[in-house]
């Protein structure tokens, strides 16, 4: 079966009645975890941003409590899952705010596991892609909100 157009779909959603658009929606959520998540911010935490960025930057530290740090292997998984995490609220947001602000937490967080970080290749270089995408979020940025993110990014980088 070939998906349609986005295009496509929006024609006929906008020609739907309201109701039928409801029951497209609460069945799209039933299949799929993700699209409930989607679901979930764009109706209850889009409006308020702090908050949405609060819970994500817990639920990321809570995963860091999970790491078992017995062998490094698991330490680069856990934080491979993570960055997988952190990046799927990002994406529900679109916002270059929420990315800057969730990824420099995350990134606050792997400095703080310690020398790991300096010692193994693979955990630098997940650590590094992460500023990458840090700094690619904030040149998007207005020039007024860049100032605070680029002195967060350099005390990341300096340390």
């Amino acid at each position: 079966m070939k998906a349609a157009t986005v295009q496509e779909i929006k024609q006929e959603l906008v020609s739907l009645p309201q109701a039928k658009v409801t029951e497209l929606c609460l069945r799209l959520a039933r299949f799929k975890k993700e699209n409930k998540e989607l679901l979930t911010y764009l109706l209850f935490e889009a409006d308020d941003t702090a908050l949405y960025i609060k819970h994500v930057n817990e639920e990321v530290d809570e995963l860091f409590e999970e790491i078992n740090k017995s062998n490094v292997y698991f330490v680069k998984k856990t934080l491979r899952k993570i960055a997988r995490t952190a990046a799927k609220y990002i994406r529900y947001s679109g916002s270059e705010t929420v990315e800057a602000e969730v990824l420099i937490h995350l990134c606050t967080r792997i400095k703080e596991l310690g020398t790991t970080i300096n010692s193994n290749t693979i955990i630098s270089n997940i650590y590094k892609a992460q500023l990458k995408k840090i700094n690619k979020a904030i040149a998007s940025m207005h020039e007024d909100l860049q100032y605070d993110y680029v002195k967060a990014v350099k005390k990341l980088e300096a340390s």
